[in-house]
C-alpha cells in the first residue's frame, strides 16, 4: 500500500506548533492560511479541527491568514479551502490529538486503546484516571498574554571571552524589545520569534570575542584521556591473584567518545516574573533542585521561584532543559514581560553537558580448560553528574557567563553501588578474582553530565566484547562461554532464551558481510536483565538489520510500556554505536548540526523483537537504561562474527573499521 500523500500546506508547514496551540486558559486555538470570504470557510475548518481534537467548538476559535502566525497557504481560491486547507488542518489535529495520547497513555500507564477524549479531557474509561491536553502540553506550545520571543548569543567556545558588542542597532530592530548584555552573557528579546532570530544573527555579527586554543588537540579518546591528571581508587577487590604456568592471559582496550543528547527538539522554557516572583515552565528532571540553583542565581529566596515542569523534547539526562530555564527567568526579569526562551540547534550542540568520554582497559586469566580464573576492569573517566543540585555551587551555564560569573563547581562522580563511570564495572559473571579500578579525570576539556546509563554503556560494552573475545580464544560458542561463568539463575534464563528466539546456532559463523553477535548485563546489577542478539550486514558501513532482546525486570506492571523503553533504547544504542561522536578542532567544538553530529535515520531502524519474562510477585524494576550496554556489545560482536574483526573503538564508523581490519 502506497503511504498518503499529504496536503501541500502540511508539507510547506509541517510544524505541527503551526496549526494548533494549547491556551494557558484551557482554551485551543487553530491557524489556518485559508481566509473567510462569506463562504463559511473558517467555521468549517474550525469544526474540522474540534471534530478531530474531541473538543466543543465554544472551547476553540481560529486565527486565519495572519502572517504572523498562520501557516502560508497561498490563496483562498479555486475550491481548495476544504479540500486542502481543511484536510491539512485534519491530519495536523489528528496527529496532535495521537501525540497527546501517546503521552497520557505514559503517564497513566495504560494502553491507548483504553483512553478516550472529551472536551479535552483524556480520561480512562470506567475509571477516575483522567489529565488533559492542558496538563501534558509541551513547554513549547505554552503562550501567555504579552509574551515575547527570546534567544541568548553564546560564546563561540569555551575560552571565549566578549572583547566588543555594539547593541544600538540590535535595540533598533524591528520587535527588539530588550537587549541584555552581562559578561559573556548576551540575551534577545523581540515580539515575534522570527524577530528573535533576526536579533540574533545581527547579535552574532556584532560580538568579537578573544578566545585561546584550549582544547584536546585529537578526538580520540584513547589517544588523550589516559594521559589527563587523574585520581585513582580502588571500586571492588575480590580474592587474591596467584600465577601458575597453566594459565593464559589476554588483554584489551576500549573507548566511548563523548556524546551528545541531541534531541529532536530544542530546549525550551517560558519563564515569567512579576512582582518580584518568578513562575517557570521548564522540562527539567529536577523542579526543586532548578527551583534552589535559580533562586541563588537571582538573588531571591525560594519561596519567590515556582518551577513548574511542562514535556518538552526527550533528553534522557541532563541536557539544556536546565540552562534554558534559567534564560528565560533572567530575560524575563529584564524585560519585565513573560520570555519563551528556546535553544538554536548549535546551542543544543555545542553547550548542553555531552556523556562523558571513557576508557576501559580488561585483561583476564584463563586456565586450561578455558575458565577465567582473574579479572582486571581499569576505568579513565570524568564525572557522569553535574546536574543542578548535585554537589557544591550552580551547575547552570548562564551563571557562568554573567557578571559577576558564579564559578564553576567542582566535580564528583556518583559512588556505588549504583555508580557514575564504574556503573556496571564489577562483573556478574562468576570470576574468583576480580580488581576493578577508577581513575577519576576532575578536570574536563568538555562539558560533561548524565547521559542515559551513565558509564554502563561503556563498561557493558568493553566486558561483553571481551567476554566474546575470549570465549574466540578458547574456541567456544559465546553463548556456552557466557552460561559457564555464572551461576544466577534469572541471568542465565535471559541468555538462554534470547538464543532460543534468535534461533541461535552453537558455533555459528558468518559469511564475511553479515554475522550475529550477543550482548549481555544486569542494569547496575541490581536491576533488568537484559540479553541482546544483533545481526548485522557489512557493506559501505555497518548496518544493523535485526535485534532480538530478552528482558527480565520482574513483574511487568505494563508489557506493553515496558517493550517500548526496550526498543527504544536499543535504537538509541545503535545510533550511539554506529554514529555519535562530539568532534572539535584545538579552539571550539565542530559538532554543531547534524551534518557535524548524524544520528541513526528512521530508514537505518532495524526490526526488533522483544521477550519479556515477566515473573509476578518479583519486584518490578525499571528497563529504560538496560539495553544500552548489551545493544553496543551485540553490534561489535556480531561485527567480528561477519569480518573477523575487532572494533573496540566507538563508535564503529567505516574509518574505524578500516583501521582494526588493518
Amino acid at each position: 500500500m502506497m503511504p498518503p500523500v499529504l496536503p501541500q500546506s502540511l508539507k510547506t508547514t509541517p510544524r505541527l506548533d503551526r496549526w494548533v496551540r494549547f491556551n494557558a486558559d484551557r482554551t485551543v486555538t487553530v491557524f489556518s492560511g485559508k481566509v473567510e470570504l462569506g463562504q463559511g470557510i473558517e467555521t468549517a475548518i474550525a469544526q474540522i479541527a474540534a471534530d478531530e481534537l474531541d473538543v466543543t467548538l465554544e472551547r476553540l476559535s481560529l486565527v486565519a491568514g495572519d502572517t504572523t502566525q498562520s501557516p502560508d497557504e497561498w490563496y483562498t481560491a479555486g475550491s481548495q479551502s476544504i479540500e486542502i486547507g481543511g484536510m491539512a488542518m485534519r491530519l495536523a489535529c489528528a496527529e496532535v490529538r495521537s501525540l497527546f495520547l501517546d503521552a497520557a497513555a505514559r503517564e497513566l500507564e495504560v494502553n491507548t486503546a483504553e483512553l478516550r477524549v472529551r472536551d479535552g479531557t483524556i480520561e480512562v474509561a470506567g475509571t477516575d484516571l483522567r489529565t488533559s491536553y492542558w496538563d501534558l502540553a509541551y513547554v513549547h506550545d505554552l503562550e501567555l498574554p504579552g509574551m515575547v520571543f527570546g534567544r541568548v548569543l553564546r560564546p563561540p567556545s569555551y575560552s571565549a571571552r566578549l572583547a566588543a558588542f555594539d547593541a544600538s542597532a540590535i535595540r533598533a530592530m524591528p520587535g527588539v524589545v530588550a537587549v541584555i548584555v552581562s559578561g559573556n552573557f548576551i540575551g534577545l528579546c523581540a515580539e515575534r520569534e522570527e524577530q528573535a532570530m533576526n536579533a540574533l544573527q545581527a547579535a552574532r555579527r556584532a560580538a568579537s570575542w578573544k578566545e585561546e586554543s584550549s582544547l584536546p588537540s585529537t578526538t580520540e579518546v584513547r589517544d588523550f584521556l589516559t594521559a589527563l591528571p587523574s585520581v585513582r581508587s580502588d571500586v571492588h577487590r575480590q580474592g587474591e591473584p596467584s600465577v601458575t604456568g597453566s594459565m593464559r592471559r589476554l588483554e584489551a582496550s576500549y573507548s566511548k567518545p563523548y556524546i551528545a543528547h541531541a534531541s529532536i527538539g530544542t530546549s525550551c522554557a517560558l519563564a515569567v516574573h512579576d512582582k518580584g516572583k518568578l513562575t517557570i515552565w521548564s522540562h527539567t528532571q529536577g523542579s526543586h533542585f532548578l527551583r534552589g540553583q535559580i533562586a541563588q542565581v537571582m538573588g531571591v529566596t525560594t519561596a519567590d521561584v515556582d518551577v513548574i515542569h511542562k514535556d518538552g523534547a526527550g533528553c534522557y539526562g541532563h541536557n539544556g532543559a536546565d540552562d534554558v530555564a534559567l534564560d528565560a527567568a533572567l530575560l524575563a526579569r529584564a524585560c519585565g514581560r513573560p520570555v519563551l526562551a528556546q535553544w538554536t540547534r548549535e546551542d543544543e550542540l555545542a553547550w548542553a553537558p555531552y556523556g562523558s568520554a571513557m576508557v576501559v582497559r580488561v585483561a583476564a586469566s584463563l586456565d586450561a580448560t578455558g575458565r577465567i580464573l582473574d579479572w582486571q576492569h581499569e576505568i579513565w573517566s570524568h564525572t557522569h553528574i553535574k546536574r543542578p543540585g548535585w554537589g557544591e555551587g550552580v551547575n547552570l551555564l548562564a551563571a557562568w557567563h554573567m557578571d559577576p560569573p558564579f564559578p564553576v563547581p567542582p566535580a564528583k562522580d556518583v559512588p556505588q553501588p549504583t555508580g557514575g563511570a564504574d556503573r556496571n564495572a564489577i562483573p556478574l559473571y562468576d570470576f574468583p578474582v576480580q580488581e576493578i579500578s577508577y581513575n577519576f579525570i576532575g578536570e574536563m576539556p568538555l562539558r560533561v553530565s548524565a547521559l542515559r546509563s551513565l558509564g554502563a554503556f561503556a563498561n557493558v560494552f568493553a566486558i561483553e566484547s571481551f567476554m566474546d573475545e575470549l570465549a574466540a580464544a578458547t574456541g567456544t560458542d559465546p553463548v556456552e562461554f557466557r552460561l559457564r561463568h555464572l551461576k544466577d539463575a534469572r541471568a542465565r534464563e535471559v541468555i538462554e532464551r534470547v538464543a532460543k528466539a534468535a534461533r541461535w546456532a552453537p558455533g555459528e559463523r558468518g559469511d564475511g558481510t553479515r554475522g550475529r553477535g550477543l550482548g549481555f548485563a544486569r542494569y547496575k546489577n541490581r536491576s533488568a536483565y537484559c540479553a541482546v542478539i544483533a545481526e548485522v550486514e557489512v557493506g559501505e558501513a555497518l548496518r544493523v538489520k535485526r535485534v532480538v532482546a530478552a528482558v527480565d525486570a520482574g513483574e511487568a506492571i505494563n508489557p506493553d510500556g515496558l517493550r517500548n523503553q526496550i526498543e527504544g533504547g536499543i535504537v538509541q544504542a545503535i545510533s550511539w554505536t554506529l554514529k555519535e561522536q562530539v568532534l572539535w578542532d584545538r579552539d571550539r567544538v565542530l559538532s554543531r548540526s547534524w551534518d557535524a553530529y548524524p544520528i541513526l535515520r528512521f530508514d537505518e531502524t532495524p526490526d526488533v523483537e522483544v521477550l519479556i519474562l515477566s515473573r509476578p510477585g518479583e519486584s518490578a524494576q525499571g528497563v529504560g537504561e538496560c539495553a544500552a550496554g548489551p545493544t553496543a556489545a551485540a553490534v561489535a560482536n556480531a561485527l567480528f562474527k561477519a569480518m573477523g574483526v575487532r572494533a573496540r573503538d566507538l563508535p564503529l564508523t567505516p574509518e574505524r573499521i578500516a583501521r582494526a581490519m588493518e
